[in-house]
């Protein structure tokens, strides 16, 4: 989950020359910096590199990135009429990261599987009211509860983006979408049935149409997994909140990724170790778990640990 980052020196020498939107922007940085990573780390996939927040920008929305605070949307969704502004026939506008896809897809040709990424409507639209990050999400819930048709026709319209934008990672190449929701887990079970799984079953359904298999991934999410499980998507991601054996039995058939705590990778060997044996354990052999991490590579965690780990783990399977 998020190979490239801060913690590599690969990726902090080619910040120093582009911001991370320009990297996003220019797709042979973009599919370097994705390359670089997956190489170096010794995984069995490639994640594209680029940003969860790119659709808002061809939808009319601008944002950009504050130090020590992450993105800011400039002008916050807040009403009916700021969502019957927003465009939906721009998707074709964020071709650089499909031609990303494509450069990485050629360099590695059969030897390695590309995962491209999208993020879903619930996690998407609360950025747009919130105006960035938040720990109550008072505005979004508000317009949910609310506005519930305003509501509805924001998450419409970003299904529609999104799942062109996603789909052309396909067509470019990519094996598999990874629909990351990361805030989903601020919901109950009973709001996510009403006003989340509709849409996102539609994103999910619509991004199917590709061909690519698809992973749902949120997190703090152990009280909807089941609901995730509804939208179709082949793959549910697990957080590192719920042991994986229990998550797996309560998304039922199918598959699962996960499910290590990140900030383990800082620990010693011997505790990383005993971590990802744990799991390993768990999943008992049992077909269809990808081992990953329970959210993405946070900063300055040690490289060789993520190598070794990757190591470990491929060993295990062999």
């Amino acid at each position: 989950m998020r190979q490239a980052g801060r913690y590599m020196p690969e990726y902090r020498a080619v910040r120093k020359q582009y911001s991370l939107i320009e990297i996003c922007k220019r797709p042979e940085v973009a599919a370097e910096v994705t390359i670089t990573a997956a190489e170096a780390l010794g995984v069995d996939a490639a994640i594209i590199f680029a940003d969860l927040l790119l659709p808002l920008e061809v939808m009319g929305l601008p944002f950009h990135f504050s130090p020590g605070e992450g993105p800011v949307i400039e002008k916050p969704v807040r009403d009916p009429a700021d969502i019957s502004r927003l465009r939906t026939d721009r998707a074709a506008d964020l071709g650089y990261v499909s031609e990303a896809v494509r450069l990485v897809c050629k360099h590695f040709g059969r030897r390695l599987p590309v995962i491209g990424f999208c993020g879903a409507p619930f996690t998407m639209a609360s950025y747009m009211i919130e105006g960035g990050s938040s720990r109550n999400y008072v505005n979004t819930k508000k317009m949910m509860y609310s506005s519930p048709a305003a509501w509805d026709e924001l998450l419409g319209k970003l299904v529609a983006v999104v799942a062109e934008y996603a789909a052309e990672q396909v067509r470019s190449g990519a094996d598999v979408i990874q629909v990351f929701d990361s805030w989903v887990g601020c919901l109950s079970v009973e709001d996510y049935g009403r006003y989340v799984l509709p849409r996102t079953t539609e994103l999910v359904k619509a991004l199917r149409r590709s061909g690519a298999p698809i992973i749902y991934f949120g997190t703090d999410s152990a009280t909807l997994l089941a609901s995730m499980k509804e939208t179709g998507a082949e793959v549910i991601g697990l957080d590192w909140r719920i042991p994986l054996d229990q998550g797996w039995n309560a998304v039922g058939s199918g598959a699962v990724q996960g499910n290590l705590d990140p900030v383990l990778l800082f620990a010693d060997w011997k505790e990383i170790k005993a971590g990802a044996g744990e799991i390993l354990r768990r999943a008992d052999r049992r077909p269809g778990h990808i081992f990953n991490l329970g959210h993405g590579i946070l900063p300055e965690t040690p490289v060789e640990n993520v190598k070794a780990l990757a190591r470990l783990v491929r060993e295990y399977s062999a």
